[in-house]
């Protein structure tokens, strides 16, 4: 199979009729199954369906369209080499990729991406960044600023994680622990104190989190 700087091409071209229907008709699981067996638009299928979520997961995570970047593609060849390993019994593919990219954003952290992380924040208007935070249902207007992207990276990274999880990646709990490896309670003592955490951080600078509660709606499933 071709490496993945190819599918990141590839990606930008209109869908091919085959690729249409693969996504259309089959679930991740199958996809990756047809692609682990050698067929081509069955990863461009799963790489342009999960690309976006992976990127934004490691976008979130790290504040860096460079680590971003790297961290996608890192998980998508991961994925070329390692796919077997998966074990869908286990988890889903999506929330098995979160778990994957997760384990590179720390490595790319450790690699002296620190200090750029947090001085080269992402422009305001990065189209990566444009996806819902809904805590409460107004949020969505505020969730690219400066202040709330910078709020969320200066969580403690494992309340960092399922704040970027549950409310940016519309994960439930379940999907969430499953990518964390932890306990599905673990998950909601987290993103309440993440929640309550972010109140404080942004009191005064984002009106509309005046009534963030400390349970996303969506994260109940």
């Amino acid at each position: 199979m071709r490496g993945v700087k190819y599918y990141w091409k590839r990606q930008q071209y209109p869908l091919r009729r085959a690729e249409v229907a693969l996504q259309a008709e089959q679930t991740d699981e199958q996809l990756l199954e047809l692609a682990l067996n050698g067929n081509e638009d069955a990863f461009t299928a799963l790489y342009r369906r999960r690309q976006g979520p992976v990127y934004r997961f490691a976008m979130h995570m790290s504040g860096s369209p460079q680590v971003a970047e790297e961290v996608t593609q890192e998980v998508f060849l991961f994925l070329i080499q390692r796919g077997r390993d998966f074990d869908p019994q286990r988890a889903a593919l999506g929330a098995y990729l979160f778990g994957v990219a997760r384990n590179y954003v720390r490595r790319a952290m450790e690699k002296s991406y620190s200090e750029a992380v947090h001085t080269t924040p992402a422009e305001d208007d990065d189209p990566a960044l444009v996806t819902e935070f809904d805590p409460v249902q107004d949020i969505a207007r505020s969730q690219t600023s400066r202040a709330v992207r910078k709020a969320v990276l200066s969580l403690p990274e494992h309340y960092r994680e399922v704040v970027v999880l549950c409310d940016l990646q519309e994960q439930s709990y379940a999907q969430a622990a499953e990518a964390l490896g932890c306990a599905l309670g673990t998950v909601r003592s987290r993103l309440h104190r993440a929640h309550e955490m972010l109140m404080r951080k942004l009191q005064g600078t984002a009106p509309a989190l005046s009534g963030f509660s400390g349970d996303a709606a969506r994260c109940l499933s």
